[in-house]
Protein backbone atom coordinates (compact mmCIF):
# COMPACT_ATOMS: atom_id res chain seq x y z
CA UNK A 1 0.00 0.00 0.00
CA UNK A 2 1.40 3.21 -1.19
CA UNK A 3 1.55 5.73 2.03
CA UNK A 4 1.80 9.17 2.32
CA UNK A 5 4.48 11.38 4.44
CA UNK A 6 3.02 14.96 5.27
CA UNK A 7 6.06 16.73 6.68
CA UNK A 8 4.40 19.36 8.34
CA UNK A 9 5.75 23.36 8.50
CA UNK A 10 9.67 22.61 8.48
CA UNK A 11 10.26 26.51 7.89
CA UNK A 12 12.97 28.68 9.39
CA UNK A 13 10.68 30.32 11.61
CA UNK A 14 10.42 27.30 13.61
CA UNK A 15 13.97 26.03 13.13
CA UNK A 16 15.91 28.98 14.38
CA UNK A 17 13.76 31.97 14.13
CA UNK A 18 10.57 33.71 15.66
CA UNK A 19 9.10 30.38 16.96
CA UNK A 20 12.11 28.34 16.96
CA UNK A 21 11.16 24.92 18.30
CA UNK A 22 12.92 22.39 20.90
CA UNK A 23 14.07 19.97 19.19
CA UNK A 24 13.98 21.40 15.18
CA UNK A 25 17.60 20.57 13.66
CA UNK A 26 17.18 16.86 14.87
CA UNK A 27 13.60 16.80 13.60
CA UNK A 28 14.69 18.02 10.70
CA UNK A 29 17.75 15.58 9.88
CA UNK A 30 15.77 12.26 11.60
CA UNK A 31 12.71 13.45 8.21
CA UNK A 32 15.33 13.51 6.04
CA UNK A 33 17.17 10.15 7.15
CA UNK A 34 13.28 8.65 6.73
CA UNK A 35 12.72 9.72 3.59
CA UNK A 36 16.22 8.98 1.88
CA UNK A 37 15.08 5.11 3.45
CA UNK A 38 11.70 5.37 2.15
CA UNK A 39 11.72 6.50 -1.20
CA UNK A 40 8.46 5.34 -2.31
CA UNK A 41 6.72 7.46 -0.12
CA UNK A 42 4.64 9.95 -1.66
CA UNK A 43 5.99 12.90 0.45
CA UNK A 44 4.14 16.34 0.91
CA UNK A 45 5.32 19.65 2.58
CA UNK A 46 3.21 22.31 4.52
CA UNK A 47 3.85 25.82 4.91
CA UNK A 48 2.26 28.21 7.37
CA UNK A 49 2.07 31.31 4.88
CA UNK A 50 0.80 34.69 6.48
CA UNK A 51 0.62 38.22 4.91
CA UNK A 52 1.99 40.90 7.28
CA UNK A 53 -1.62 41.71 8.44
CA UNK A 54 -2.56 38.19 9.83
CA UNK A 55 -4.40 37.94 12.63
CA UNK A 56 -2.58 35.58 15.11
CA UNK A 57 0.54 37.73 15.17
CA UNK A 58 0.58 39.79 18.72
CA UNK A 59 0.53 43.25 16.84
CA UNK A 60 -2.97 42.59 15.56
CA UNK A 61 -4.12 40.63 18.80
CA UNK A 62 -3.31 37.41 18.27
CA UNK A 63 -1.08 34.91 20.99
CA UNK A 64 2.09 34.34 18.36
CA UNK A 65 5.07 36.62 16.94
CA UNK A 66 5.32 37.32 13.51
CA UNK A 67 5.77 34.24 11.46
CA UNK A 68 5.96 32.72 8.23
CA UNK A 69 5.65 36.21 6.57
CA UNK A 70 5.02 34.93 2.71
CA UNK A 71 8.52 35.19 1.04
CA UNK A 72 10.89 36.13 3.91
CA UNK A 73 13.17 33.83 5.14
CA UNK A 74 11.09 32.63 7.80
CA UNK A 75 8.84 31.35 5.50
CA UNK A 76 11.26 29.04 3.35
CA UNK A 77 11.73 25.40 4.41
CA UNK A 78 14.68 23.96 5.48
CA UNK A 79 17.25 24.20 2.41
CA UNK A 80 18.19 20.50 3.48
CA UNK A 81 14.98 19.25 2.09
CA UNK A 82 16.36 20.41 -1.26
CA UNK A 83 20.02 19.20 -1.07
CA UNK A 84 19.92 15.92 1.57
CA UNK A 85 16.67 14.11 -0.05
CA UNK A 86 18.45 11.97 -2.72
CA UNK A 87 15.11 10.91 -4.61
CA UNK A 88 14.26 14.52 -6.66
CA UNK A 89 10.36 13.79 -6.54
CA UNK A 90 10.74 13.67 -2.75
CA UNK A 91 12.30 17.21 -2.56
CA UNK A 92 9.60 20.52 -1.90
CA UNK A 93 8.36 21.61 -5.47
CA UNK A 94 5.60 23.23 -6.32
CA UNK A 95 3.70 19.98 -7.13
CA UNK A 96 4.07 19.17 -3.00
CA UNK A 97 4.22 22.26 -1.18
CA UNK A 98 0.82 22.83 0.25
CA UNK A 99 0.12 26.25 1.91
CA UNK A 100 -2.26 27.00 4.87
CA UNK A 101 -2.56 29.71 7.23
CA UNK A 102 -3.45 32.46 4.32
CA UNK A 103 -6.43 33.68 5.25
CA UNK A 104 -5.66 36.71 7.67
CA UNK A 105 -8.92 35.73 9.94
CA UNK A 106 -8.37 32.20 10.55
CA UNK A 107 -6.14 30.60 13.02
CA UNK A 108 -4.90 27.16 10.38
CA UNK A 109 -3.04 24.74 12.28
CA UNK A 110 -4.60 21.98 10.13
CA UNK A 111 -2.75 21.16 6.54
CA UNK A 112 -5.66 19.13 5.48
CA UNK A 113 -7.29 21.97 3.69
CA UNK A 114 -3.76 23.44 2.46
CA UNK A 115 -3.34 23.67 -1.20
CA UNK A 116 -0.42 23.82 -3.43
CA UNK A 117 0.63 26.10 -6.56
CA UNK A 118 -2.15 24.14 -8.70
CA UNK A 119 -5.36 24.73 -6.60
CA UNK A 120 -4.88 21.25 -5.47
CA UNK A 121 -5.52 20.58 -1.92
CA UNK A 122 -3.99 18.38 0.16
CA UNK A 123 -6.77 16.40 1.80
CA UNK A 124 -7.72 15.11 -1.75
CA UNK A 125 -4.32 14.13 -2.98
CA UNK A 126 -2.80 11.90 -0.16
CA UNK A 127 -3.24 8.32 0.25
CA UNK A 128 -5.21 6.22 2.79
CA UNK A 129 -2.09 5.93 4.63
CA UNK A 130 -1.02 9.17 5.99
CA UNK A 131 2.41 9.51 8.11
CA UNK A 132 2.79 12.94 10.33
CA UNK A 133 5.68 14.23 11.16
CA UNK A 134 7.44 18.09 11.68
CA UNK A 135 6.73 21.11 13.75
CA UNK A 136 5.11 21.67 15.85
CA UNK A 137 4.02 18.61 17.79
CA UNK A 138 1.69 19.84 19.88
CA UNK A 139 0.18 22.62 17.35
CA UNK A 140 0.27 22.02 13.65
CA UNK A 141 1.18 18.40 13.66
CA UNK A 142 -1.50 17.60 15.81
CA UNK A 143 -4.15 18.88 14.58
CA UNK A 144 -2.86 17.49 10.94
CA UNK A 145 -3.06 14.17 12.34
CA UNK A 146 -6.57 14.48 14.25
CA UNK A 147 -8.13 16.06 10.85
CA UNK A 148 -6.98 12.82 8.60
CA UNK A 149 -8.17 10.76 10.76
CA UNK A 150 -11.83 12.23 11.64
CA UNK A 151 -11.40 12.08 7.84
CA UNK A 152 -11.03 7.99 7.93
CA UNK A 153 -7.35 7.97 7.35
CA UNK A 154 -5.26 5.75 8.60
CA UNK A 155 -2.73 7.81 10.39
CA UNK A 156 0.86 7.40 12.67
CA UNK A 157 1.88 10.23 14.30
CA UNK A 158 6.03 9.81 13.86
CA UNK A 159 6.81 10.95 17.14
CA UNK A 160 10.38 10.80 16.77
CA UNK A 161 10.35 12.89 13.67
CA UNK A 162 8.90 15.99 15.56
CA UNK A 163 9.72 19.07 17.23
CA UNK A 164 7.84 21.16 19.77
CA UNK A 165 7.35 24.14 21.73
CA UNK A 166 7.20 22.98 25.43
CA UNK A 167 8.15 19.69 26.26
CA UNK A 168 5.35 18.95 28.83
CA UNK A 169 2.85 19.69 26.32
CA UNK A 170 4.46 17.71 24.05
CA UNK A 171 4.46 14.56 25.64
CA UNK A 172 0.38 15.05 26.80
CA UNK A 173 0.13 15.84 23.08
CA UNK A 174 1.59 12.10 22.36
CA UNK A 175 -0.33 10.59 25.47
CA UNK A 176 -3.77 12.17 23.80
CA UNK A 177 -3.10 11.14 20.55
CA UNK A 178 -2.59 7.61 21.30
CA UNK A 179 -6.21 7.51 22.24
CA UNK A 180 -6.80 8.31 18.50
CA UNK A 181 -4.00 7.45 16.26
CA UNK A 182 -1.11 5.67 16.42
CA UNK A 183 2.06 6.93 17.41
CA UNK A 184 5.24 5.30 16.71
Amino acid sequence: MNKSLIVVDCQYDFIDGSLACINAENAVKNIIDFINENPKLNVYYSCDWHSENNKSFKRHGGIWPDHCVQDKRGSEIHKDFYSKIKKRKNRPNPNNIFYKGQDDEVEEYSAFEANNAKGQVLKDVVNQKILVCGIASEYCCRETALEFHKAGKDVEFLSDKVAYVNKDDHEKNLADLKNSITVL
